[in-house]
């Protein structure tokens, strides 16, 4: 039996089991093995040594490595719990999760890919810094994800001429489609699930705005010198693959006007509570949801629709990286489950010694540990999920983490959005961008590649950000 078919036969089975998906209990993290984290581990060990070991193989079937490590935990689960509880995983993964994930990545990525900036781009050090410094005052309101898809285009055509570039995408990374995203629910979704459970709009803003200074302030000028010397280096490049067009413009414009409603319907979904759910196998869906996802699909539509050709072609827009991230993020959230149900059980689960790494013998929470702790799950785990687990493990009342464990709940969100940089899967627009970079021809470090740029550069900050604000 080939992998479709197992695949085609895991649905089928599934689908049987329907009616006893709305009885399946919830997971149980206290009762899960530390060893159902493997597919978990797979798949992120598959993104960082197939591209390096095999990249052939992992260019042309990717999606089906991915599919495999999804059934390597879904097989086994769906016979060792059955298959009511393993549809009810999987259905929640799709719905809660990966689907409103992808709807608003695409229409993100469609609506900014139809907007294309014209102009005389040069890409100096200093023009560099300017792009970046733009991109990350734009992702606290449009989001790093479109923020990322807005700004990366333009950089990457400025840097058309340089002989080395991967390291202008490496900052970029670290500074828009991350630290960026720092001040507002419409900058990262954890910061956005934390307004959902009720942390004021602007409480983000008002509390890590000098770490948020601080590290974007410091990427910059440590970029600012590490760019200045490739550039120095370099001499005299060869002449302009992109011939500059010396009037400057937007193209595609309306994409603005749906950029906007993007914005507009993930602020709906906050905020308007009808208070009518839907049962879908098991998995409450609210009705902001279906609406907000809904729109989601008429604006990605109408961009199609109504975007000159000739703006995406400019772009270079295609597919390709959307169906990367699509493919690859499907494996991840579902074989992510388990993980998630684990560190949910807090001392009862498998990573219990986590947990009791962020309390102190008082058993007070230890600010710089809640930093540290969501920060490096944050690194590899869906961040948002992440998020959450620390809320909750640091009591989940948000009028007491806004004011008598403020410090708390600071250290939680500015690990969760900060360290989302320290791997290409810490965060969508991480993947995306670099798929995008890939797609017009430069070539990014590789997943470990990635990582000693990070350790190297984010990780000295981070240590200086604990002892100025999170001791």
């Amino acid at each position: 039996m080939n992998l479709s078919k197992s695949a085609r036969w895991l649905v089928a089975a599934l689908l049987s089991a329907t009616p006893m998906l709305s009885q399946a209990a919830e997971l149980d993290g206290a009762a899960l093995s530390v060893w159902w984290g493997v597919p978990f581990a797979g798949i992120l060990l598959s993104i960082a040594l197939c591209p390096l070991l095999m990249p052939g193989v992992w260019h042309h079937h990717y999606g089906k490595i991915a599919a495999g490590w999804a059934l390597a935990f879904l097989l086994p689960f769906a016979a060792v719990f059955g298959p009511g509880m393993a549809g009810a995983g999987l259905v929640h993964a799709l719905a809660a999760e990966y689907i409103p994930f992808i709807v608003l990545l695409t229409a993100l990525y469609t609506v900014a890919g139809g907007i294309y900036i014209r102009g005389n781009f040069h890409g100096s050090p200093g023009f560099n810094v300017l792009l970046m410094l733009i991109g990350a005052v734009l992702a606290s309101f449009m989001g790093t994800t479109g923020a990322s898809m807005l700004m990366v285009r333009p950089l990457i055509r400025a840097n058309d001429n340089r002989r080395h570039t991967a390291h202008v995408l490496v900052f970029f990374i670290f500074i828009v489609s991350n630290a960026g995203g720092s001040l507002t629910p419409l900058g990262d979704p954890p910061l956005f699930l934390g307004f959902l459970k009720g942390v004021d709009f602007f409480w983000t803003a008002s509390h890590i705005f000098p770490e948020t200074l601080f590290l974007i302030g410091a990427l910059l000028a440590i970029f600012f010198a590490i760019d200045t010397w490739y550039y120095r280096r370099e001499g005299v490049t060869r002449a302009d693959p992109t011939p500059d067009d010396h009037t400057f413009g937007i193209e595609g414009g309306v994409n603005g006007l749906l950029l906007l409603a993007v914005i507009g319907l993930v602020l709906m979904s906050g905020t308007w509570k009808p208070g009518i759910t839907f049962d879908i196998a098991g998995t409450a869906v609210g009705l902001e949801q279906l609406v907000r996802d809904g729109a989601l699909v008429v604006v990605t539509l109408l961009s199609l629709k109504l975007t000159p050709p000739d703006a995406r072609e400019k772009n270079q827009f295609n597919w390709a990286p959307m169906q990367e991230v699509g493919k690859l993020f499907a494996g991840i959230f579902l074989t992510i489950t388990p993980v998630l149900a684990m560190l949910k059980a807090g001392m009862d689960g498998a990573f219990a010694p986590v947990v009791a790494l962020v309390t102190g013998p008082d058993g007070q929470p230890i600010p710089a540990m809640y930093f540290w702790a969501s920060g490096l799950l944050s690194s590899f785990l869906d961040n948002a999920p992440t998020y959450l687990v620390f809320f909750n493990l640091a009591g989940g009342d948000p009028q007491v983490l806004m004011t008598t464990l403020a410090p708390v709940l600071a250290a939680v969100s500015a690990g969760s959005v900060f360290m989302g940089a320290n791997s290409y899967i810490g965060n969508a627009p991480n993947l995306m961008v670099k798929a995008i970079a890939e797609d017009r021809g430069v070539k990014m470090p590789s997943f470990f590649g990635y990582m000693a740029w990070s350790f190297g550069i984010l990780v000295p900050l981070f240590v200086a950000m604990t002892f100025l604000w999170f001791r």
